[in-house]
């Protein structure tokens, strides 16, 4: 039985695509280079809530040949930046820049294919520490990966 070629990063669109995030970052909140590489895109919610208000920061992804592992699914570090990236994000939105302090992720089940939503929460909100949840779930809307953190406050 031959085996199946093994699958590749199509080098002409890595390229593009990282000509892309290089022409269009800035070290800025949602901007910065690692945001545009993984093509992530933000929303706060709830919407209509002042920015101190919000609950939630919403970020979905594409799952592209680059950001997969060899067995075919979203590599599990992708999911973690995005995680960490949901919860820092929403801690900016809020009250200014934070910093984890630690982070734990379960990996319940692989995501072959995109879009991927990615939602960080507070789940206790403190004024030097707060505890944080993010979720990671593919076009089916099943959880996919579960990260809880501990964050440092800003001030």
């Amino acid at each position: 039985m031959a085996e199946a070629s093994p699958r590749r990063v199509d080098p002409d669109a890595a390229r593009a695509h990282l000509d892309r995030a290089l022409d269009d970052h800035e070290q800025a909140f949602e901007r910065f280079f690692l945001a545009r590489f993984l093509d992530l895109s933000f929303e706060y919610l709830p919407e209509a809530a002042a920015d101190a208000e919000k609950d939630c920061c919403r970020l979905t992804f594409p799952v592209t040949e680059m950001v997969k592992n060899p067995q075919g699914s979203l590599h599990g570090g992708v999911m973690a930046s995005a995680m960490d990236i949901s919860m820092g994000h929403l801690i900016a939105k809020v009250a200014g820049p934070g910093a984890t302090i630690e982070m734990k992720i379960q990996f319940m089940r692989p995501v072959m294919v995109g879009p991927v939503t990615c939602e960080g929460r507070f789940t206790k909100r403190g004024r030097s520490m707060s505890f944080m949840e993010s979720r990671v779930t593919g076009p089916d809307g099943k959880l996919a990966a579960l990260a809880t953190a501990t964050w440092k406050m800003p001030g």
